[in-house]
């Protein structure tokens, strides 16, 4: 980077940072800490619910998915506005009336004790794991950036984050957040217009999108039923109905987000807002993924965007014929998406036909010398699974956007960490105190003892999630990772959940033994890897509800709740 885009870095964090401390002041009690004394307006919430969301991992690795794989990563979301609806109707009062800090608090007014610490030590897991992954996002980037080891850029975005959510508490990330989405909106927006810009003169906007399509990479929609394919509308309606329904009504992460609310119409607002406005977004950042591809169509890209790994496997002798077939296989693809445009433009549908079969020929080529390369890679290391996808947009950002907008955009990258960590960290935080510490071991301690705990707890998950950041370079695609990561333990949270608003003569015991049950079924499932990730949480949901309510059948007298009929 240049001068200017590190005025333009430095200035951007620099000021988000310093207004999320401002509008910060006062939280000097747990309840402020922790829920910003519910006071918190509705855009506010929903934009911070959206930077949760947003982390680096959606602009690096989610515009690498679409670069490598297409559009059809949006389906994913298609469930959102369902389960949005869902947890308006249901979820948001049950929490607002139960004066909760926590939706695990919510779980022992209903069923115990134990089925509470279960849930808590679920999400601990999971956020825990997530969290070190956000954080190693931008570690690519500055490792990038700066020729550091990725370990010493992990510890430097691990510090600026802790900081600022140690001091804060909630208001320093949520207010920080909302600064961040305008960042993030704006620097977008900039990064599409300049892709669209380098393209060369003869390849209009319309050639490009066609261009894209032609190599499936705007294939948004699949509709072929496949339980192996992650991403099709049937996993997407049904599968991400269960993954948000429980990401946004049992995850602490997002959950802290509205308690923050003035009330229960604007915590409802501001769901409703992500509910319209998040697939728009994703297809948005997918788009310029797609894009870059094209951009990449014309201008030869690097056999791998890992330029590290790159530079070690050049040294091979087998990489020569690698590199070989990969530039033969580029110039082929380049000649024939120019004529396939033409004839497109023409209406020939001869040569159309011609141009469409030598293009995905020359495709399939290109991509057969990438994989061989990512092999010498795995030979080289002595293990499998080499991903460049993370590197992909990184590469372009650096290489050919202009001064200044390489700056912004580095700091779109960095804010989403920031907003997303920072959350993640705070919620950590958050269940360890209220959940475990004060529930189980200090009780009746005085208000500032549990606020300072609060930052001890905060300071000791951002070590962690600094800790585990380095375990993402094993995980490929970080966009698929951190869903297949939370999809491993929400399915039994959002079961418990279910059996506690729906079936409210079930006991404790009975849905404690569920969520153990579910917890099993979805990594029996795991290993056994011939499921999409996405329909781990409808099996976990619905393991759990049915080993509930057939304990609370089979044996009323033990695990029916006390008071409550035998159920039928």
């Amino acid at each position: 980077m240049r001068a200017l885009d590190w005025v333009v870095l430095l200035a951007s964090l620099v000021s988000i940072i310093a207004y999320g401390l401002y509008r910060s002041r006062g939280s000097n009690t747990v309840d402020r800490y922790l829920l910003a004394g519910k006071t918190m307006p509705w855009y506010a919430m929903a934009l911070s619910i959206m930077a949760t969301q947003a982390s680096a991992i959606t602009f690096i690795s989610t515009t690498g998915q679409s670069y490598v794989d297409g559009m059809r990563f949006v389906q994913a979301y298609f469930g959102l506005p369902i389960a949005m609806i869902v947890v308006c109707a249901v979820v948001v009062p049950a929490f607002y009336r139960a004066r909760v800090y926590t939706a695990y608090e919510y779980l022992e007014n209903r069923f115990d004790a134990k089925t509470r610490a279960l849930a808590s030590v679920i999400f601990l897991c999971q956020r825990g794991i997530s969290a070190g992954l956000t954080i190693y996002a931008p570690a690519i980037v500055l490792s990038v950036i700066l020729g550091w080891p990725e370990r010493a850029t992990t510890l430097l975005m691990g510090a600026t984050v802790v900081s600022y959510t140690v001091i804060g508490g909630i208001k320093a990330v949520t207010w920080s957040d909302v600064q961040q989405m305008g960042v993030i909106f704006l620097g977008l927006l900039i990064a599409l217009v300049t892709v669209i810009v380098l393209l060369p003169h003869s390849v209009s906007f319309g050639d490009a999108v066609f261009l894209a399509g032609a190599a499936g990479r705007l294939n948004a929609v699949t509709t072929n039923f496949d339980w192996n394919d992650r991403f099709n509308i049937w996993s997407g309606l049904i599968g991400s109905t269960f993954l948000f329904l429980s990401y946004f009504g049992c995850d602490q992460s997002q959950v802290q987000r509205y308690l923050t609310g003035r009330s229960i119409a604007e915590s409802r607002l501001s769901l409703l807002f992500n509910a319209v406005a998040k697939i728009p977004m994703q297809f948005f950042v997918l788009f310029i993924g797609a894009m870059v591809f094209v951009f990449y169509v014309f201008v030869e890209p690097p056999v791998l965007f890992q330029h590290t790994e790159l530079a070690r496997i050049s040294q091979s002798s087998e990489y020569t014929g690698v590199e070989t077939r990969y530039h033969e296989a580029f110039e082929r693809r380049r000649e024939a998406a120019l004529s396939l445009a033409q004839a497109h433009k023409a209406g020939d549908g001869a040569a159309h036909a011609r141009g469409l079969a030598d293009y995905r020929g020359a495709q399939q080529s290109l991509d057969a010398a990438r994989a061989s390369a990512a092999r010498l890679v795995d030979k080289n290391h002595g293990e499998k699974g080499f991903s460049d996808t993370n590197y992909i947009f990184l590469s372009f950002v650096t290489r050919y956007l202009p001064v200044g907008i390489v700056g912004l955009v580095i700091a779109v990258i960095m804010a989403a960490t920031m907003s997303a960590s920072s959350g993640e960290i705070n919620s950590l935080a958050t269940v360890t105190v209220v959940d475990i510490y004060r529930r189980h071991f200090h009780r009746g301690a005085s208000d500032h003892h549990y606020l300072t705990a609060s930052r001890w707890a905060t300071l000791f998950w951002g070590a962690y999630a600094v800790a585990f950041a380095g375990w993402g370079k094993k995980l490929g695609s970080l966009i698929v990772a951190v869903n297949v990561v939370g999809s491993l333990f929400y399915g039994s949270l959002l079961g418990c959940f279910v059996v506690a608003f729906a079936f409210k003569r079930v006991g404790g015991s009975a849905v404690f033994l569920g969520m153990l049950a579910g917890e099993a079924a979805i990594f029996w499932t795991f290993l056994r890897g011939n499921i999409s990730y996405l329909w781990y949480n409808v099996i976990g949901c619905v393991v759990v509800v049915t080993v509930a309510l057939t304990l609370t059948w089979l044996a009323p007298a033990t695990f029916a709740k006390s008071g409550s009929p035998p159920a039928q």
